[in-house]
């Protein structure tokens, strides 16, 4: 059996069983990953996978246990590298997040500009997607770091600590009818049509509960994963837009007005997540310190159950 063996079963199952686009992303050729793949599955006496001809469809029982084992490799392996670049590289390498439209478009920009400038020769790399995709390539070692509002702390591969808490405002325009009410209530807003984050994404699933539970249908007639897709639609008068209240900015979003509607909805919070059986250098702690200033390096640490 050979390290390299498992690494290509590793990203032969990344690429959805696809052996052509995973020797491209090993740079090497195709019939070499095949030919690797069966002879490990000879020298171990089983099938890793089931065939359709040539064609790889699925995984088999004791390759769920060969695939899971190897992925467990590789990850050993990262860290094993990533300790030495510790202490042999100290300022240089990457790091990935992962994280959703509004953290990347709204929070993380101060972070980032303080990272990289502090960290020139780090490659800094941002993925975008909904909190599942964000969970999700974190615990299959994809992103070192995850940034995302509810289903991130529920995932019991990763360890996760609070960033902030944030909730929501209803932007409309200043002619608006809602612009006279003192307090907005949820019947308020579902008289009108109403223009809100995909439920997906971004607190989606907890405005959904909240109009649910108060037994209230809201009018939902337009949904997206980006506050200024939201914005611009409520420009049009197509409706009244719910989004994130860190979304909201006076001057660059006139002539929208932000209505307050955090008494409707219980605050959100977005939490960090890393793998529990991850190393992080010395640089991802002090960008998570960066994102969070309340929490020193010390406390990162100790939060997300790495050594001191």
């Amino acid at each position: 059996m050979k390290f390299h063996q498992l690494r290509y079963i590793h990203e032969v199952v990344r690429q959805n069983l696809n052996i052509s686009a995973a020797s491209e992303a090993l740079h090497t050729s195709q019939p070499g990953v095949s030919k690797q793949i069966q002879l490990l599955e000879e020298e171990l006496g089983l099938q890793i996978f089931q065939r359709n001809g040539k064609r790889l469809v699925g995984v088999t029982e004791p390759g769920r246990k060969i695939v899971e084992l190897a992925a467990r490799v590789m990850l050993d392996m990262q860290n094993i590298k990533r300790v030495g670049d510790e202490y042999s590289q100290e300022d240089s390498g990457e790091l990935t997040i992962a994280t959703t439209h509004t953290q990347a478009r709204y929070r993380l920009p101060a972070a980032v500009k303080q990272f990289i400038s502090q960290y020139p020769n780090v490659k800094l790399t941002i993925h975008q997607g909904n909190p599942a995709q964000v969970t999700e390539q974190v615990a299959a070692g994809e992103a070192d770091i995850g940034i995302a509002t509810e289903n991130i702390s529920k995932d019991e591969r990763l360890a996760c600590l609070p960033c902030y808490t944030w909730n929501r405002c209803l932007v409309v325009p200043p002619s608006h009818p809602l612009v006279q009410k003192t307090k907005l209530t949820l019947k308020d807003l579902a008289a009108y049509p109403l223009i809100t984050y995909d439920f997906a994404f971004t607190g989606g699933t907890l405005v959904s509960k909240v109009f649910h539970d108060a037994g209230i249908e809201p009018n939902v007639v337009f949904t997206a994963i980006d506050a200024d897709v939201i914005k611009t639609y409520v420009n049009l008068g197509l409706g009244i837009g719910l989004i994130a209240n860190m979304a909201y900015d006076a001057s660059r979003d006139a002539p929208l007005v932000s209505l307050d509607c955090s008494h409707l909805f219980p605050d959100s919070t977005t939490y960090l997540g890393v793998r529990r059986d991850a190393f992080l250098r010395d640089y991802m702690l002090q960008f998570i310190s960066m994102l969070s200033p309340e929490h020193d390096k010390r406390t990162v640490q100790r939060l997300l159950h790495q050594d001191v």
